[in-house]
């Protein structure tokens, strides 16, 4: 088929190379513009973007696709369907209309549970056990559409945001070529997202880095691994923002309020049980096991963080 590519950052890449290899053609890949990043704040592509530009495919980049101007080019690529793989812009009917087969989206999470901006962040967060991957029809609502394929996948013990990014990345490739194989063959199966268990994954929020000691350490674990590796949950210390990129949970904790530091290695008493942090970042500073970060910065017991 000839098909649009529409995709951002790097979870698309995998799904972007397939394509390029595959037997498909793609007519046009549609990313977000460039935006400042590093130290300089320059204008940098998108991962998709510089991606694209190695495979000599053509890139378009609008800020919006509601304006008719947008939505006559998007049109005279005469694709038969849209790959969608975390593009970030909402796609309004006549984008949606203009491709004979539809926009076919790639969603990170076994709708209808987790529709939305960071479904995978919030999966681990939430203390899932299962993901997976759903290849959805786009329709005008928000990752509402009907469902074309799934695979499930199981969430091991300890699996950061960051790794399960990594997975479902490579998984998607090969779910959404038989779905665009079926799709052209005329032998896709839709199936309707039931109507319960809808849950929303929001966009993450600073608020929501801050670790609350008052909560069972359980659950803290659960928002670290979950914003692992960014934006990272985070204590106060001495003015600085500590990030604890990963912990382990220590069931047994002397007695004492939440929040305070038990032994010089750095327990810290949870509303249930303990953690002790094992991987660190202060600002601007790399990541550090617990040990290395202790040996030039010392955060004593009884310390209320």
């Amino acid at each position: 088929m000839r098909l649009i590519f529409m995709g951002t950052p790097a979870f698309a890449l995998p799904s972007l190379k397939a394509l390029h290899e595959s037997e498909h053609e793609i007519a046009a890949v549609y990313t977000q513009p460039p935006r400042p990043a590093g130290r300089g704040q320059k204008d940098t592509p998108s991962p998709v973007h510089a991606r694209a530009l190695e495979y000599t495919l053509p890139v378009f980049t609008p800020t919006s696709l509601k304006t008719p101007q947008a939505q006559a080019e998007f049109a005279s690529h005469k694709a038969d369907a849209a790959a969608v793989v975390a593009y970030g812009l909402l796609l309004p009917k006549d984008i949606l209309d203009a491709c004979p087969r539809g926009c076919i989206n790639v969603h990170p999470s076994l709708l209808p549970r987790w529709r939305g901006a960071a479904p995978i962040q919030r999966a681990v967060m939430a203390g899932d056990e299962q993901t997976g991957i759903v290849i959805m029809q786009m329709n005008e609502g928000l990752d509402t559409g009907d469902m074309l394929a799934a695979e499930r996948y199981l969430i091991p013990k300890g699996t950061t945001a960051g790794m399960l990014h990594d997975t479902l990345a490579e998984k998607a490739p090969a779910l959404l070529l038989d779905t665009l194989d079926a799709l052209e063959s005329g032998n896709v199966t839709r199936m309707r997202q039931p109507d319960a268990g809808v849950t929303y994954a929001k966009k993450i929020t600073r608020e929501e880095c801050i670790i609350d000691w008052n909560r069972p350490a359980r659950d803290i674990q659960a928002q670290i691994l979950g914003l692992n590796p960014a934006p990272g949950a985070f204590f106060m210390h001495n003015g600085e923002a500590i990030k604890v990129l990963n912990a382990d949970i220590v069931a047994f904790v002397p007695k004492g309020a939440p929040g305070t530091v038990a032994d010089d290695r750095l327990l810290i008493r949870c509303g249930e049980s303990g953690l002790r942090p094992t991987l660190l970042q202060r600002p601007g500073k790399k990541a550090l096991p617990l040990d290395e970060l202790l040996r030039g910065f010392s955060i004593p017991s009884g310390t209320a963080l």
